[in-house]
């Protein structure tokens, strides 16, 4: 089974404006609302590769109802944590003028210690051995830095496997739990090596250095550069193909979906960076916090190329 785990999910809201006029009333064409959350994202381009997973996330007032809603409208299975306060709600301005996206977060809610405990132990009660547990996005405030490396350390005890796709303080702290995958982008897998990383080079470097820690399966995504994809044997650089500009908020998401569902299905290393990549690309052609299709994601794998470094 995939379990993805959300702590700090959204209500995601795009709106479409010719151009952004500081100071001004600004008139929004087009209004689009998606279930957000990256481990929401994840189970949403899972399901549309034909593979369930069970979400698992942190949820608060009317917006978390809403967010509840959408995921049964979806056909997610859900394992919901409720807490005090409003879950977030996210918005994201796009001018259509020049292409130009603007992301406003809200912190989402405080979380208490009991709801700290509440979540290590609907975690700890879920864990069985093969499953493979997808971590991602921020920590909600109140949430110690440290909480992924606790439920990492938890569920690999218990034999199943972790993912990890966040930042910050929270990443530091967990790759030292040594998940059994790791997704950071260039600036995350700088502040984790504590140098920048302006070459492919030096982000090889970096991957190798990741896995010499113990992380089996390291992937760095580098914008429209593609990826970096290394499981301690090879090191693959993967491009997807040109695609029609949509929305790239999700992309990194669908992302991470296609390498877990490439992985669950046996696939090798390079048909691994090609499904990701592929659900990356179709992703980001879609309005919103979109996801692609399957036949989207399958034409865009036939094109995706990958060379090995």
């Amino acid at each position: 089974m995939i379990v993805t785990v959300t702590l700090n999910p959204s209500l995601d809201k795009t709106l479409r404006v010719t151009r952004l006029n500081r100071g001004e009333l600004n008139r929004a064409q087009v209004v689009r609302m998606d279930v957000g959350g990256k481990g929401f994202n994840v189970s949403r381009a899972l399901l549309a590769l034909g593979m369930p997973s069970l979400a698992i996330g942190v949820m608060a007032g009317g917006t978390g109802q809403a967010l509840a809603h959408g995921l049964t409208a979806l056909g997610i299975e859900a394992d919901l944590i409720w807490v005090e306060g409003e879950t977030r709600s996210n918005i994201t301005l796009l001018e259509a003028d020049n292409g130009v996206y603007t992301k406003i977060n809200e912190p989402g809610p405080t979380l208490s210690a009991e709801a700290v405990q509440e979540i290590m132990h609907r975690v700890e009660q879920r864990a069985r051995p093969g499953d493979l547990w997808v971590f991602c996005g921020s920590l909600p405030p109140g949430a110690p830095a440290d909480l992924y490396a606790c439920l990492i350390q938890r569920v690999q005890g218990a034999g199943a496997l972790a993912a990890l796709d966040t930042s910050g303080a929270p990443l530091c702290a967990a790759v030292t739990a040594l998940p059994f995958l790791l997704k950071p982008n260039v600036p995350e897998a700088e502040e984790l090596m504590g140098c920048a990383l302006p070459t492919l080079a030096d982000q090889v470097a970096a991957v190798r250095s990741l896995q010499a820690r113990g992380i089996r399966l390291v992937a760095l995504t580098r914008g429209q550069e593609g990826a970096l994809l290394a499981d301690g044997a090879a090191v693959l650089a993967v491009k997807p193909p040109l695609i029609a500009s949509g929305s790239p908020v999700g992309a990194g998401d669908a992302f991470l979906a296609g390498l877990v569902y490439a992985w669950s299905q046996g696939a090798d290393l390079a048909d691994m960076a090609r499904w990701a990549a592929a659900c990356g690309a179709a992703a980001a052609a879609q309005e919103g916090t979109g996801v692609g299709q399957r036949a989207e994601v399958e034409a865009l794998f036939a094109q995706t190329c990958v060379e090995k470094l």
